[in-house]
């Protein structure tokens, strides 16, 4: 019943901020490294000449603006926002007089390639790994072909952190990939059990439905001749119980055969046989849970009228699913349920003030099972949180009139 949890605040803050928030603690590492700190005799790395000045003020303005127009783009155009990016390092490089691209320069690239690795498929996140490591080797080649010196060794190392980065995020996308493939099987699982299920109630619905015509026949036939009127009531009953299964399965059998294949008998045999259960029933189940600590008011609108076997089932399961999860993931002690009988639908609510949104220890599997129940009859569906506090789930489910044999 509880909804999918909100992620977490770190995994809300988009991968351009995360390219952004590197790129200026690269910033910041390049000048803490140009001033002397406490508790040193000089500077670890001497300030180029055009570092303080204008131009390479400047420099870095340009470098930085350009470096925020490709997180802008990340994620709609990543190939294109990794140029700017790269670009961008390439530029902050200039004023520093060193002879590569330093790390600090080239981290917001690291970021931005695990992010592309992360998301994108494999061929997306090779080409941006690709036109990292030929702008490193650009830089380092065109200072070497100046004749200026060019640090190898230490772009090497760049490169290295390019390449561990793009590793970490293809790790993450092949781990996403495979979560996402458990979970379809498992929701797919869960649908066939829960159609199995239904099988299975249907079976008690029609093995009590056929004890019924077989004792109300035998009745007739042993007074058909000594009291008319009784054995043509317990023909009635008969036509009546036979109708009411034939419509039944003819509403069922159709979206039975959509199982699948694969099903063997150890699976079709998990669950016990149970005896069928309905309406009827909802106020020993609300008695029983108000016994256990959560106080169920139920609620009858409309002329209340027997039901179809199938619809009355299942009517009931959707209510003992909802308030099944209601004490287990709620938090409340009391919980709504309502039950409208119209003119040709029965609608069900039941609505708690509980956690709402805030649940999320379920699997959804009970959400899964109801939406599959009134899918397989032709009804509508909906489970979210109630604007006002806490959750609820409605559902209609329509009545057909009888139907001919």
């Amino acid at each position: 019943m509880a909804p999918s949890p909100l992620l977490p605040l770190l995994k809300r803050v988009p991968p351009g901020a995360w390219v952004a928030a590197a790129w200026y603690a690269g910033v910041v590492l390049t000048f803490l490294m140009r001033v002397r700190l406490p508790g040193e005799y000089e500077a670890s790395v001497r300030p180029g000449v055009l570092y303080y000045r204008w131009d390479g003020l400047l420099t870095q303005l340009l470098s930085t603006a350009l470096l925020m127009a490709g997180c802008l783009r990340l994620t709609r155009r990543p190939l294109p926002a990794m140029a700017m990016l790269l670009g961008a390092a390439a530029l902050a490089t200039m004023p520093l007089s060193v002879a590569e691209i330093p790390l600090a320069q080239f981290l917001a690239v690291d970021v931005a390639l695990y992010f592309v690795a992360a998301t994108r498929p494999m061929r997306t996140g090779v080409v941006a790994l690709l036109m990292s490591l030929a702008v490193l080797v650009a830089f380092v080649s065109s200072r070497a072909l100046a004749g200026w010196v060019a640090g190898t060794s230490s772009e090497l190392a760049v490169a290295l952190t390019a390449a561990v980065a793009w590793l970490v995020g293809r790790s993450v996308y092949e781990s996403r990939r495979h979560e996402a493939d458990l979970t379809a099987r498992a929701t797919d699982r869960a649908l066939v059990a829960e159609r199995l299920r239904i099988a299975r109630e249907m079976h008690d619905m029609v093995a009590h439905s056929v004890g019924i015509i077989a004792l109300q026949a035998g009745a007739a036939a042993r007074v058909v001749h000594t009291q008319p009127d009784a054995a043509r009531e317990a023909m009635s009953a008969v036509e009546r119980a036979g109708r009411e299964t034939l419509s039944g399965l003819r509403r069922m059998l159709g979206a039975l055969r959509e199982t699948g294949p694969g099903q063997d008998g150890a699976a079709a045999g998990s669950a016990p046989l149970r005896p069928a259960e309905g309406l009827a029933d909802v106020d020993r189940l609300a008695r029983a849970t108000t016994a256990a600590g959560v106080r169920v008011d139920v609620r009858w609108r409309g002329e209340r009228r027997a039901l179809p076997p199938d619809i009355d089932l299942s009517a009931f399961r959707i209510i003992q699913e909802s308030v099944t999860n209601v004490v287990r993931h709620a938090a409340t002690d009391a919980c709504r349920v309502l039950v409208e009988y119209g003119a040709d639908e029965v609608a069900i609510e039941v609505a708690d003030r509980g956690r709402g949104a805030g649940r999320g220890a379920s699997t959804g599997f009970g959400l899964v099972g109801m939406r599959e129940r009134v899918a397989l009859l032709h009804g509508e569906f909906a489970a979210a949180p109630d604007p006002g506090g806490g959750f609820r789930v409605m559902a209609r489910l329509p009545v057909p009139a009888r139907e001919a044999i």
